[in-house]
């Protein structure tokens, strides 16, 4: 069901939390860990602080509201998201009023909310990811009592629109089209900590992209776990489409695309329309090898997915492809690990995202016993790695010498005007000068060298 915010008691918590704080300045600070959803959800948040009459900070020291915006796909994002809670115990202890709240992945976790209620008893709350609209309700709550809440159970897979946004970035922009998952890969966590799929209607997308366009946004990313799968009233290559055809001086990029479900409209769609629709596709593989993808509840194999990369580069011959790749799944062998380094050569990615697996408690691959150990997955990391490294710094001495069309994300000072990072519609990297400050627009820029990781120009005056 799709739930408008000011059909809610949203605005009358927000202004009652608002009133609290008015007394004297409030700071909140965010911290996002994981995906681009996450990113975008973390914008909500900041959003939703404002909101609230906070003030933002950097500063965890300094503020009252403290929320962290946690990653569940690998161990590692959980264990950095404690670590970091692990040093706001000082803080709450200096100040028993600061409040401290746990949202996204981590959260819908009930082992890890149950974990966090007896053992990190400085927490306030945790709210699941579809929950952010509830941050108001949680904070006046623990205002009014200093009780604790660990929410669970709650979500019902609603959309809620109309919550606010506060943006990083004045050119770039993150715009979710779609939440949940209902491929059940063997290894991710994902169906389970953010529910099923579903779909905001379109002319809610479309009008938040006419928009962002309208306010200088460059850059529109549109985010969901598997994007191809997108239902409304029109399909994804439809929906691509319509937001292309909004005037302006744009691109648009999307992720995450699941093979089984990039259609050939799709790639059609993209080549239609080169000017607004960004020459990259970010493709996720994981493996080569038919039996392991298989294990993986993948339900394609690589034939599928090498007929695809193929299509695309014959649809669109610049177009730059990454992937992602897990190494060591249980059962892999020596044939199984060649057999990805075959898809990778043949194919030729541009960029590999590339991690050694680790079980999530709570998923089917979690339950299986063929582990492989440590030290062979370090060392078929190692050659992927180098063989990666050949092939991206091949796919980038293709642009030396050519003039690109670059969006600005960085300018840092230096001693003779400034030193610029910008990146290409096919997502690579560039580094070039100017004496002069160009803000975070589109420029012109020609191709001198090239790095494995990144471009170097000269920009174009």
């Amino acid at each position: 069901m799709i739930i408008d915010i000011n059909e809610t008691d949203y605005k009358a918590t927000v202004a009652e939390v608002r009133r609290r704080v008015s007394e004297r300045e409030h700071f909140a600070y965010v911290i996002s860990f994981g995906c681009q959803q996450n990113e975008a959800d973390a914008e909500r948040a900041r959003g939703i602080a404002l909101d609230m009459g906070y003030s933002l900070t950097d500063k965890p020291s300094e503020a009252s509201l403290i929320l962290i915006n946690t990653c569940a796909i690998r161990e590692h994002a959980e264990m950095k998201a404690l670590s970091l809670l692990g040093n706001f115990k000082a803080l709450k202890k200096e100040r028993p009023e600061l409040i401290i709240g746990i949202l996204g992945c981590m959260a819908a976790r009930p082992e890890v909310a149950r974990h966090l209620k007896e053992k990190f008893h400085y927490v306030s709350f945790t709210l699941e990811p579809n929950m952010l609209h509830k941050i108001p309700s949680r904070v006046l709550s623990y205002m009014d009592d200093a009780k604790r809440s660990f929410l669970l159970g709650e979500d019902q897979g609603d959309i809620v629109e109309g919550l606010p946004v506060k943006r990083i970035s004045k050119s770039r922009a993150w715009v979710s089209i779609m939440y949940g998952c209902n491929n059940f890969c063997t290894y991710c966590i994902v169906p389970y900590v953010r529910g099923r799929e579903r779909s905001r209607s379109s002319d809610a997308i479309i009008t938040e992209c006419r928009e962002l366009v309208a306010s200088g946004i460059k850059e529109i990313t549109l985010l969901g776990q598997n994007v191809n799968s997108y239902r409304s009233d029109m399909d994804f290559p439809m929906l691509l489409e319509k937001i292309a055809m909004i005037p302006g001086d744009f691109i648009i990029r999307f992720m995450t695309s699941h093979p089984k479900d990039a259609s050939d409209e799709l790639i059609k769609v993209m080549s239609r329309n080169p000017e607004k629709i960004a020459p990259f596709f970010h493709l996720p593989l994981q493996s080569g090898s038919d039996r392991i993808l298989r294990a993986m509840n993948r339900t394609y194999d690589s034939a599928r997915y090498l007929s695809l990369a193929r299509s695309l580069r014959e649809a669109i011959p610049d177009i730059a492809l990454s992937t992602d790749v897990i190494i060591g799944f249980p059962g892999e062998e020596e044939e199984d690990f060649e057999d990805t380094l075959n898809v990778l050569r043949e194919v030729g990615f541009d960029l590999v995202y590339s991690f050694n697996f680790s079980p999530r408690e709570g998923t089917r691959a979690a339950k299986m016993t063929e582990t492989v150990p440590k030290e062979i997955k370090d060392e078929r990391m190692k050659r992927l790695l180098t063989m990666q490294d050949e092939i991206s710094l091949s796919q980038n001495l293709r642009y030396v010498g050519r003039r690109e069309k670059v969006l600005i994300e960085r300018a840092e000072s230096a001693p003779e005007g400034y030193t610029y990072t910008a990146r290409t519609g096919s997502n690579k990297l560039v580094h070039f000068t100017s004496e002069n400050y160009l803000g975070e627009n589109f420029v012109y820029v020609d191709i001198e060298r090239a790095g494995a990781f990144d471009l170097f120009a000269t920009l174009v005056k």
